[in-house]
């Protein structure tokens, strides 16, 4: 499969520049869910025991795929937000994070302190929201026992590096969100001891999709705080019996998954294995690029990065204060899809968007550009 074969998959109406917010599933995802619920649907004689062990190794392989953790290391979850407690609520000293994150992070970090009482953030100091191991090195104290990081931060669309900032903290623990660049950053996430994302942005496997990877070095320092029966080492637990948790990461789970959201992700995943990240991520990259250069042609000034080792999808405008609300009404009239928040406005491109679809982002700079300077 190309990247073309890839890109040509999916259809989403032209106009669409959100997807740091969700990706629209395309072909290859859908036929999965219809298979699989029509197994669900006609419950066939053995066909719901297939159902239920099967898409789970299905898709910790998959993601052992991308990430490169083994398949014993990942627990499938069904969001970035839950995968992320399990981890916090797991770590015991000091926490460095930034409350500027995405609020997954924080909430976490938050709950597992007001809770336990055995975690205490660190409420770091940022670049202009982003965490460079610069920034981090001068503010770790020996009472960091973990540092938490965004792959890509959701604001500013930065791509954290993950490796340097591996090199400053040492041997703490280093959790990674990885969801606004899973699937589309060729990222070297065995630097990392968690590494937590969903599926519904930019791999496009739809809500319900994620996963928790854990090194051997954080499976053994983690409580496994919220671990249901299906964090056993046996599958075959019984019932009037209660087991200790899993030594692996698999004790990070609290009941049997949704098998069709497994195998939606699944699915996607194994068609990002085949056409390969890094190749998705070019595409990506002369996408974001040709963003940038409507806007600077347009002269609405880009706040995110422009070095491309420092960006993956996410393009952030931000114009001045009293044409905000020109500009936000400029995208919608046009029907471009995106995201404004605290006087910026995200636009966020895939290897699916076309043509059309700059050409509605130049119309609507166009009718922007005339609008300010009447």
């Amino acid at each position: 499969m190309t990247i073309d074969d890839y890109a040509d998959q999916f259809g989403e109406e032209p106009g669409y520049l959100n997807f740091a917010r969700v990706g629209p599933v395309g072909r290859t995802v859908l036929e999965e869910q219809r298979a699989q619920t029509d197994v669900l649907s006609h419950a066939r004689f053995g066909s719901l025991d297939a159902l239920d062990t099967g898409q789970d190794l299905r898709v910790r392989e998959a993601v052992s795929g991308v990430t490169g953790f083994r398949p014993d290391q990942i627990v499938f979850q069904p969001n970035t937000s839950q995968g992320l407690m399990h981890a916090m609520f797991g770590i015991t000293g000091g926490v460095a994070l930034s409350a500027g994150d995405f609020p997954s992070v924080p909430y976490a970090a938050d709950r597992a302190a007001e809770s336990l009482g055995v975690l205490a953030p660190l409420w770091l100091e940022t670049d202009h929201g982003r965490i460079t191991p610069g920034n981090l090195r001068d503010q770790l104290t020996p009472a960091i026992t973990a540092v938490v990081v965004s792959l890509v931060d959701f604001r500013t669309g930065y791509l954290t590096d993950i490796e340097g900032i591996r090199q400053v903290i040492g041997d703490r623990l280093l959790v990674v969100d990885a969801i606004q660049g899973f699937g589309v950053v060729d990222a070297p996430y065995q630097v990392a001891d968690v590494v937590v994302s969903g599926g519904q942005k930019w791999v496009r496997s739809g809500w319900g999709t994620g996963f928790l990877a854990l090194s051997d070095r954080a499976v053994d320092q983690l409580t496994p705080v919220f671990s249901g029966f299906t964090g056993t080492e046996r599958d075959d637990a019984p019932v009037d019996e209660i087991l200790p948790p899993a030594r692996s990461a698999k004790a990070f789970s609290v009941s049997n998954p949704d098998p069709v959201a497994q195998a939606r992700f699944a699915a996607a995943l194994e068609e990002i294995a085949v056409v390969g990240v890094p190749a998705i991520r070019d595409r990506i990259i002369e996408k974001t690029t040709r963003i940038i250069d409507l806007a600077d042609e347009f002269g609405i000034p880009v706040t995110s990065s422009r070095a491309e080792s420092e960006r993956a999808g996410i393009v952030v405008v931000t114009p001045a204060a009293d044409q905000l609300t020109v500009l936000v009404a400029s995208l919608f009239n046009h029907g471009i899809t995106s995201t404004s928040r605290d006087g910026s406005i995200r636009l966020s491109a895939h290897v699916s968007t076309g043509e059309d679809t700059f050409d509605m982002l130049r119309g609507a700079f166009t009718s922007f550009g005339s609008a300010i300077n009447v």
